[in-house]
């Protein structure tokens, strides 16, 4: 990955969707010959000259101060997800391009004591996963919902090598679209945090060779946190589930997200959630519910 053209795609990307009536500027007719705003009113917007924006966007990003980025944010309209991204690129952009730092990724066991509190957590599906959307660990509920993700998949397990190359997602996941949008927008922000990683340019090159679907949405430069939401999904088991999920982060610099999911009380997915509940107790092979590669 090339940081400094990833800046400047970004940046773009940005620009061509952004109307002058969204970034409140007039609009006097007549065809432009690029979708969205023009560099020049992105600067105007931004509070700095035409020429220093444009060095900007061709991913010169030297010297840089966080108060010029945020007049770029504001210009732009970009969103938390987004502005933080851009922070991320020009930090990295600054830090300029070192081949040793193409880092390998480090195996990766979680602690007995986290596994058995998630374990312990036996109402609720838990998945664990790295900024690569591998997974970690689940405890046995939360496998048994994934159960396809896990069904013939060579480790490490990652979602979206599920997405985009398991014709089983789409039936698993009621709004298949939706999610491939969101698999690919938490790769382009990690790719933002860790443009370096080996595993993560491997993934990126393996999905884009492999699923035209992704090629496309990955050169949309879209940029998204998982952090909360909802989940619909049609599970092979037990039908449909629409679960809500709630994240929390183990340690910033370990990288590492955990997911909890949960049904509204009363509902008819709660029951069906409890149903497979009870399936998963009959099934202790479950309970052995660590992913057999991990890496973070």
């Amino acid at each position: 990955m090339d940081i400094h053209e990833d800046l400047s795609a970004f940046l773009t990307s940005r620009r061509a969707k952004l109307t002058p009536a969204q970034a409140g500027l007039p609009d006097f007719g007549g065809r432009r010959r690029v979708p969205g705003l023009r560099r020049e009113e992105v600067a105007l917007l931004a509070g700095m000259s035409a020429e220093y924006y444009k060095r900007l966007e061709r991913g010169h990003a030297g010297g840089v101060s966080e108060a010029v980025l945020d007049g770029v944010s504001r210009a732009l309209h970009l969103d938390e997800a987004e502005h933080a991204h851009l922070h991320e690129l020009v930090r990295t952009a600054n830090e300029g391009t070192h081949p040793q730092r193409q880092r390998r990724s480090r195996k990766l066991q979680l602690s007995p004591a986290m596994q058995q509190t998630i374990d312990a957590m036996s109402t609720v599906p838990v998945f664990i996963q790295n900024g690569r959307l591998d997974a970690i660990a689940t405890n046995a509920l939360g496998r048994a919902l994934f159960a396809p993700m896990f069904e013939d998949a060579r480790p490490p397990i990652n979602a979206a090598r599920f997405v985009f190359l398991d014709k089983r997602s789409q039936t698993f996941y009621q709004d298949w679209e939706s999610n491939t949008r969101q698999i690919v927008a938490i790769l382009r922000a990690e790719a933002g945090r860790s443009p370096y990683d080996r595993a993560l340019s491997d993934l990126v090159g393996e999905l884009s060779t492999r699923s035209d679907a992704f090629r496309k949405l990955w050169g949309a430069h879209d940029v998204r946190e998982h952090r909360d939401g909802l989940k619909s999904v049609h599970h092979p088991v037990v039908g449909d589930l629409d679960l809500s999920y709630q994240s929390m982060d183990l340690g910033p610099d370990r990288g590492l997200l955990m997911l909890v999911f949960s049904a509204e009380p009363g509902s008819a997915s709660h029951e069906r959630l409890q149903l497979l509940s009870n399936w998963a107790t009959g099934h202790p092979e479950l309970a052995q519910a660590n992913p057999s590669a991990r890496t973070s």
